[in-house]
């Protein structure tokens, strides 16, 4: 039993006291905002490793096993940078099925203590018991007690996550339809800063409706035949910029309006809001049942999410997708795998581009451009 206690207590990471943690976690997307101010409503001290760049990249590489996802390795440099900027305390969800995310936490514990770094790991599984292990993970890493705290910092977090993915919305229909280029990339990043220096409750349930009405005011040709691209697969890669090197501003200067259906508020929400409060469909529920006829069950990842959004898209009047993927990502193979049957069958032209450290920027850009073109002609035919 005593062995037990000591196991859990090591997995929560509950080895340094909590006055002495210095947390820190990957870059996914921009989490970093909402989840710095819920730490430090909780009372704790944090570290945000740098953005993702080459230089992270090369650190991640040089340290991660052959053939492991590019996910990883970015994780993997992101830990290391936080550590050697002072970060005692790793922070890091995982979930079931096939994708290895389920390992990550555990390889890079190894690779990082074979490096000779001191640290607790603290591991969320999001997909156990929800909001209550959700809770009890950040009771360990803070040891703060007052529930004020609690609701201010969860009240904090999730405002954010929406005005955040408000915020891209607006940009993604924004940028390709936008008068003065560049006007919907200066609204974006300005209220990025916003979000991140809102520190009172009150204000940061203001921040949709400000966003949106900001947004509005940039002039727009709203007689411009734009076409609509949905931007689908793996989690990380969708969410962080360096990795799909920056496809969402490269389609807006294409003139197309992307749509991204993994948003990291809607599906924290999900995942931690009890079920009997989440009154809509969730993405993957809709994502499960419109995937029924080309897949029966989810297998991990975003794997049933990708086919599911692919049918959605078709019967809703979506020009194309664009599915991106780690290399060697294994719920996405399958997925890459089904998709030319899904294409087929449903009319809709798709596109798979597969990423890691050495898929080169003109390429990938002319393929894309390839793309858009097909995309085009076939959203003439239709008409």
């Amino acid at each position: 039993m005593k062995m037990k206690e000591k196991l859990e207590k090591e997995k929560m990471g509950n080895t340094i006291p909590a006055q002495n943690r210095i947390i820190a976690w990957p870059r996914m997307g921009r989490i970093d905002i909402p989840l710095k101010a819920l730490l430090v409503s909780l009372g704790a001290k944090v570290v945000i490793p740098p953005p993702n760049s080459n230089e992270a990249l090369e650190i991640g590489v040089r340290n991660s096993i052959e053939g492991i996802c590019l996910p990883y390795k970015l994780n993997l440099a992101n830990y290391i940078m936080a550590l050697d900027k002072g970060a005692n305390t790793l922070m890091m969800f995982q979930a079931p099925g096939s994708c290895r995310l389920g390992n990550y936490t555990k390889m890079a514990q190894k690779t990082l203590k074979q490096m000779g770094y001191e640290f607790d790991m603290v591991i969320f599984d999001m997909y156990k018991s929800k909001m209550k292990q959700t809770l009890q993970a950040f009771w360990h890493v803070t040891r703060c007690i007052n529930p004020w705290r609690y609701y201010k910092g969860f009240s904090l977090g999730f405002n954010k996550f929406f005005a955040i993915d408000t915020a891209e919305r607006l940009l993604f229909y924004t940028r390709p339809r936008e008068i003065h280029k560049g006007d919907a990339e200066k609204c974006y990043n300005k209220w990025l800063q916003i979000v991140d220096e809102t520190n009172s409750v009150w204000k940061a349930k203001q921040l949709k409706k400000q966003i949106i009405k900001d947004f509005k005011q940039i002039p727009i040709d709203k007689n411009k035949d734009v076409p609509i691209v949905y931007l689908i697969g793996e989690f990380f890669v969708l969410l962080d910029p360096y990795t799909n090197q920056n496809i969402e501003k490269e389609l807006g200067d294409m003139g197309v309006e992307v749509q991204r259906q993994i948003m990291f508020g809607d599906w924290l929400e999900h995942v931690l809001k009890p079920s009997i409060f989440y009154r809509k469909e969730s993405h993957r529920e809709r994502s499960v049942r419109y995937a029924e006829k080309y897949m029966k069950r989810a297998i991990g990842g975003e794997c049933i999410e990708t086919i599911g959004d692919t049918v959605y898209a078709a019967k809703h009047g979506v020009d194309g997708i664009i599915h991106i993927s780690p290399f060697s990502c294994m719920p996405e193979i399958v997925a890459q795998n089904i998709l030319p049957k899904v294409s087929k069958e449903e009319d809709i032209p798709v596109m798979s581009l597969v990423l890691d450290e050495q898929t080169g920027k003109a390429g990938y850009i002319t393929r894309i451009e390839a793309f858009i073109d097909l995309v085009k002609r076939n959203k003439l035919r239709k008409k």
